[in-house]
């Protein structure tokens, strides 16, 4: 233990006999770094900074009632706004408008001012957060760094005032550019549903009576013309049978005959079987027509087994013949009923006909009213669709030039800053007086290791084994002493006039280095 107290006694002992030798060498450093380094910090200009903050006030309206026609994200909006302010036009307008940079106009391009200008300029979010990953934006501070202070002030406010406008008006033209977009697509829809409205109306006009939903409707007509069509028949045999009672038993047919005979009941059975047989062909039993022609066959049968036979003719048939008409007079009433009656069946089986024809159609236009009714629905869901959309981008609209909607607030205007943000002066003083200690230490380390010279007999006696016999002191006399001072004076002037001048230097370099406080004080580039 004695003998490390004894080291570190022996360390110390030649720490203070080289700073005892070479204090001048680090006196010379020392001042030679301390006083051009408090002299450039002296020096460097004062960067004021000012800051606003701005806030973004939501929609007043809720988006369950009204949808707001600008849907992106704040942050997204922020970002093309800020692209829009810190274009090269609108940070020329600040530059002349403010005078910002008048020493740098001489030197420096009207690009280089607007990236400085840029640069001064900060835009820092500010949101609160949210249930996932990202933060909601709730209000955005805007800063400007300069070197007067009310300019900085009022190029803040203006910046901040350019930040409300522009929302402002790319709101608003957002919101007038998809109205106009709905309105051209809506007007074109529209003309293609009055095309294909005229398109149906024009097809059904073609087939009226074939459309698929009247097929029920052409079903109860044939129903109640079938039903007709049955009572004609009705009305036709019981005329027939009248007829035939009137023109009584004794009457003979002839071709001039009245219309009931039995030969014309055996013609009418004959037509009407084949008729039957050419319906069954197409139809089965309960069709209609069919049904019907079989009643009537059965009643013409039924006529006819009991009518009674033809009497023979006889030689006075002669002259009986010229008094037969009289008994076939009572017939003749009965004749314009019954083609009355055979004009309406006719017409009605002409009108079944043409309902059964349409019944028929009914499938083929089915499918081509489908394939053009396909095409109507489908233009008129988009017609209705953009209608909704319109009138909601007119409320919108409306809304955005009332400004209910997501609107930006300066919650206070920028004041002009008192204190200046930048170079923070203590903090580098004292950086430099560190650095100008540690630089005259390593001096004077140096110029000791360099130095070859003995200064002590210890340091003989550890170069050489040879033994000391004697130690001589140095002899000063007054010349010495006397130069000596000369020459320790002469430095002392030529360092003090050294000091001045890298002093004055270093002040006219460092005082409009604006860069230079920002690289040490750490601020944004």
């Amino acid at each position: 233990m004695d003998d490390g107290y004894a080291r570190r006694g022996s360390a110390i002992h030649q720490a203070l006999e080289i700073l005892e030798r070479r204090c001048w060498v680090g006196l010379v450093i020392f001042f030679a770094a301390i006083v051009p380094g408090l002299s450039v910090i002296a020096s460097l200009p004062d960067i004021y900074r000012a800051s606003t903050t701005v806030l973004v006030e939501r929609q007043q309206v809720p988006e369950t009632f009204v949808r707001p026609a600008v849907s992106e994200e704040l942050e997204i909006r922020l970002h093309s706004i800020s692209e829009e302010i810190m274009s090269r036009t609108k940070l020329r307008e600040l530059i002349e408008r403010f005078d910002l940079y008048p020493r740098q106009r001489a030197t420096s391009s009207p690009e280089g001012l607007v990236e400085r200008l840029r640069r001064d300029i900060s835009l820092d979010l500010k949101g609160v957060e949210r249930t996932w990953d990202r933060g909601a934006t709730v209000a955005f501070a805007l800063g400007y760094r300069g070197r007067d202070p009310q300019k900085v002030a009022q190029v803040v406010n203006a910046i901040a005032a350019l930040y409300v406008e522009q929302n402002l008006k790319a709101r608003e033209q957002q919101a007038v550019r998809t109205a106009d977009f709905l309105k051209s697509q809506l007007d074109s829809m529209k003309r293609k549903l009055e095309d294909q409205e005229s398109r149906i109306s024009q097809y059904k006009k073609r087939h009226p009576g074939e459309l698929p939903q009247q097929v029920d409707s052409n079903l109860a007509v044939i129903e109640r013309l079938n039903g007709q069509l049955q009572l004609n028949s009705e009305k036709q045999a019981r005329v027939m049978e009248r007829i035939y009672r009137l023109a009584g038993p004794g009457v003979d047919a002839a071709p001039g005959a009245a219309i009931g005979a039995p030969e014309d009941a055996e013609a009418r059975l004959e037509r009407l079987s084949l008729e039957l047989a050419e319906l069954r062909r197409h139809y089965t039993d309960s069709y209609p027509d069919v049904a019907r022609l079989q009643r009537e066959i059965a009643d013409l049968k039924r006529q006819v087994s009991e009518s009674p036979p033809k009497p023979a003719q006889k030689g006075g048939a002669a002259e009986g013949a010229g008094k037969a008409p009289a008994a076939a007079v009572p017939a003749r009433p009965a004749d314009p009923e019954m083609a009355s009656l055979k004009r309406e069946e006719d017409r009605l089986h002409r009108s079944i006909a043409e309902y059964e024809r349409r019944i028929d159609a009914a499938p083929q236009r089915q499918q081509e009213f489908q394939s053009l009714s396909r095409d109507y629905e489908t233009t008129k869901d988009l017609y209705d669709s953009l209608l909704k959309h319109y009138q909601e981008s007119l409320v919108s609209e409306s809304m955005e030039r009332g400004q209910a909607t997501e609107q930006f607030r300066v919650l206070d205007p920028a004041i002009p800053p008192r204190q200046p943000a930048a170079p923070n002066r203590f903090y580098l003083s004292l950086m430099g007086l560190m650095f100008s200690i540690g630089a005259a230490v390593v001096a004077m380390v140096v110029v000791e290791q360099f130095d070859t010279s003995f200064h002590n007999v210890d340091g003989v006696r550890a170069f050489t084994r040879l033994p000391v016999l004697v130690r001589i002191p140095r002899i000063v006399t007054r010349a010495d002493v006397f130069w000596k001072l000369v020459r320790a004076g002469i430095a002392i002037m030529l360092l003090t006039a050294g000091l001045a001048a890298a002093a004055g230097a270093a002040h006219y370099v460092a005082r409009n280095q604006e860069q230079l406080v920002y690289i040490l004080g750490g601020a944004r580039q």
